[in-house]
């Protein structure tokens, strides 16, 4: 800094500086707390609403339960998850309230209205995680009953599947069976089988034994 001589050319020094910068250092620091203040609100908030959202999943899930026990029917079920996706479009408890939404739609015989839902949980899910994945395969399946097959086919490719390969295997060798195309979907089954130990807890070993053993069988009696 420069030196100078006499204290009335400091503070003429310093009342030019001021005049010059002072204003600009005090919006600085207004802003400074203002962004501070501002975070901690919006913490605040963003944990109130994640609170909200648990506790409305909460209840959508107790509904659930007892619509599968008989005593009410699906309506509270659709009425909650819709209301979490409307209010909380942006936290993982609507991504999860439209995949029961999705699922309620298929056992309803709605393959349209479940195709939207997991179509919405993928607009909203982020890349690669495990939502997106299961809303991935679940929505190959949904492409497949209505007869898109190439599309669902799409969407099981292994690469683009993670941690679900074994599962993505095991549902190509189903549409592909679906449609006669039982060499493929003999493949696709080995494949799942070869899989297993990878990923274990996502195949049911029982079912892709029969239906392995029914394509050998097929494959066996064509060949003769």
């Amino acid at each position: 800094m420069e030196s100078y001589r006499t204290e009335e050319e400091q503070v003429e020094a310093l009342g030019r500086w001021w005049d010059e910068n002072g204003r600009s250092t005090v919006v600085a620091i207004v802003l400074v707390l203002a962004g501070t203040f501002g975070w901690q609100g919006w913490q605040r908030y963003d944990a109130q609403r994640t609170a909200s959202a648990s506790d409305l999943y909460q209840q959508m899930l107790e509904a659930a339960a007892m619509a599968q026990e008989g005593v009410v029917t699906a309506a509270p079920v659709l009425r909650l998850a819709t209301q979490l996706r409307a209010d909380y479009a942006g936290t993982t408890y609507a991504q999860f309230a439209a995949l029961h939404q999705a699922r309620v739609a298929v056992l309803g015989g709605d393959l349209e209205a479940a195709e939207a839902d997991l179509r919405w949980v993928l607009g909203k899910a982020d890349s690669g995680s495990e939502t997106a994945l299961v809303a991935q395969l679940r929505l190959a399946r949904v492409l497949a009953a209505q007869g898109n097959t190439e599309q669902a086919l799409a969407l099981l490719v292994p690469a683009s599947a993670g941690k679900y390969q074994g599962a993505a295997a095991m549902a190509r060798g189903d549409v592909l069976a679906g449609v006669g195309r039982n060499a493929e979907a003999l493949d696709a089954y080995r494949e799942a089988q070869a899989l297993v130990q990878t990923y274990p807890a996502q195949l049911n070993l029982e079912t892709l034994a029969a239906k392995l053993q029914s394509l050998d069988a097929a494959s066996a009696e064509g060949g003769a």
